[in-house]
């Protein structure tokens, strides 16, 4: 499971040089000028993929000097490359190293169990977590400890985020009640604050149109086998009975997803698990070809102003992507 934690396949070439900082966000550049230097420092230490330090007969070992932050803290609105940039510092860190995002982390640690999962990841470079999100109390003391195993072993850490370390859990749970936790995550960071607009909507209109339910039918059946082709409810119904680690296998040989009668999601639970779909299927580079309602409008704007706004936001985001995508796979041939 662990060999298996590298960048989704839309970041395979990730690269710091293929990043395209915006020149009217000098914050994007100074990000990569810093991560730059941050993956500069991986493997000097005396930690994994380094030197090992040096041993002593008597007495304990000369702990390494320290050669930089211990972690990096990506934060900033969607769409601005963090995933990009998280990405591109593994493909430039030492191995071993791991990439993740934050519910594979938590999935890795339930299914090894805590003292088996720090074990495989200590002695690694570099653990890169991508879309760092603390939901509820258990995940806050769960993560917090786990990343002060790998810190303390050596490890150098990497996240990004939408929410600051020391906001997160906020208006999510009783944040309050374990601040001291969260301030723990939030003192193992450097913050780097990557402003912007979405690029993947920078200058673009907004949601395209949808497609009728018999033009959906017509791509699926023209894509053949590799294209999925459910209804939305149908599908909203099926997520509920899959636990979100195994979304992306669901999305396995998968081209194209065709769905109709799409619609605004009523609970925030169903709203939840479509942010993780939307998460591997944006991972996967798979255009969705859909009819109902436009992506933009799925989600109220009761769930946008509460607690999880930024989730939704990405999700809306990348879905429309994946929507504008669609002429990928509509475009007659030739």
């Amino acid at each position: 499971m662990v060999a298996e934690m590298v960048p989704p396949p839309r970041f395979t070439g990730a690269r710091f040089a293929t990043y395209l900082p915006d020149p009217a966000q000098p914050s994007q550049s100074e990000a990569v000028r810093i991560l730059e230097g941050f993956a500069a420092t991986l493997g000097r230490s005396g930690g994994p993929g380094g030197q090992a330090a040096r041993k002593r007969w008597f007495g304990r070992a000369a702990a390494p000097a320290p050669s930089g932050p211990g972690g990096i803290y990506l934060d900033g609105g969607y769409g601005v490359g963090k995933t990009h940039l998280l990405a591109s510092l593994w493909h430039a860190a030492p191995g071993p190293k791991a990439f993740g995002t934050f519910v594979e982390l938590t999935n890795l640690v339930g299914a090894l169990g805590f003292r088996q999962a720090v074990d495989a990841l200590s002695g690694h470079s570099l653990l890169c977590i991508d879309e760092f999100e603390l939901d509820d109390p258990g995940d806050t003391v769960l993560v917090s400890t786990l990343l002060s195993r790998l810190a303390e072993a050596g490890v150098k850490l990497a996240a990004t985020s939408n929410t600051l370390p020391g906001k997160l859990g906020e208006g999510r749970f009783a944040a309050a009640d374990f601040m001291r936790e969260i301030q723990g995550l939030s003192a193992r960071f450097r913050s780097v604050r990557i402003d912007g607009q979405d690029y993947r909507h920078r200058g673009l209109p907004e949601a395209p149109a949808p497609y009728g339910d018999a033009e959906v039918a017509e791509v699926a059946a023209q894509v053949g086998p590799t294209a999925s082709f459910d209804g939305f409810d149908e599908l909203l119904s099926h997520l509920s009975v899959v636990h979100p680690s195994k979304y992306g296998a669901l999305l396995d040989g998968v081209a194209a997803v065709c769905l109709t009668g799409v619609r605004p999601v009523e609970d925030q639970s169903t709203a939840l698990r479509l942010v993780v779909l939307a998460d591997r299927m944006y991972d996967r580079e798979l255009p969705v070809v859909a009819s109902g309602t436009p992506f933009d409008t799925i989600f109220s704007q009761e769930m946008l102003n509460g607690g999880y706004r930024k989730k939704y936001l990405r999700a809306v985001s990348r879905l429309v992507a994946l929507a504008r995508d669609s002429a990928k796979v509509t475009a007659p041939a030739g």
